[in-house]
């Protein structure tokens, strides 16, 4: 089995995470430990909050340099989850701070018409629709729905880096996937039966 870790950087609900994985199966740690990190052979990316405090914390701990090896050289899975998806830009619309860039987009707040019926923030379940085949979504329905809580959402520049789409107010990205990178906009471990599947697929396929 491989050594699934879960970042703790004082960012999200990680215990829920860790729950819903324990519940399917597999063992995962959650950690604030670099060599453990360094150690990793899956990383679980996760974070509820603003941008710009996330990567104070990522810095103030020093775990972007470890985290940048472990993606872009050592090519280790990486999935980011909701926060955790959007640090991975160049920028967010949400504050100052550059992101990890470890996918070319920026990251914009939903924006709607004045009579828009529409609000903000996105909360609820809704499906998702792929755009390209990943391991990631094997084995998962067509009609599969999962539950997101969100304002902001991540603007690929590579139409090539979309894994699916979701549908609110507009089309926007509600995951991407490139090479070893995956980033979700939803909640997986709030997502019952479809966040078990696609959870378990990242542990065990990827």
């Amino acid at each position: 089995m491989s050594k699934t870790i879960i970042v703790n950087f004082g960012m999200g609900n990680i215990g829920s995470i860790a729950n819903m994985i324990k519940k399917i199966g597999y063992k995962v740690e959650i950690t604030d430990a670099i060599e453990k990190i360094k150690d990793a052979e899956k990383i679980i990316l996760p974070g509820v909050g603003s941008f710009d405090h996330a990567m104070q914390n990522l810095e103030k701990l020093n775990f972007i340099d470890v985290i940048n090896k472990k993606v872009m050289e050592e090519k280790t899975p990486l999935l980011g989850i909701c926060l955790g998806m959007q640090l991975m830009a160049d920028k967010s619309e949400e504050g100052n701070k550059s992101g990890l860039g470890f996918i070319d987009g920026e990251v914009k707040r939903f924006s709607f018409g004045e009579y828009n019926k529409f609000k903000i923030p996105h909360m609820g379940w809704n499906l998702i629709q792929p755009k390209k085949e990943s391991t990631l979504l094997k084995n998962l329905d067509e009609e599969s729905r999962f539950y997101f809580v969100h304002s902001y959402h991540f603007v690929c520049k590579n139409e090539a880096d979309i894994l699916t789409k979701t549908f609110y107010g507009y089309d926007f990205v509600s995951s991407f996937a490139k090479e070893n990178i995956f980033g979700v906009q939803f909640h997986p471990e709030k997502s019952h039966k479809f966040g078990m599947k696609l959870l378990q697929n990242f542990i065990e396929n990827l």
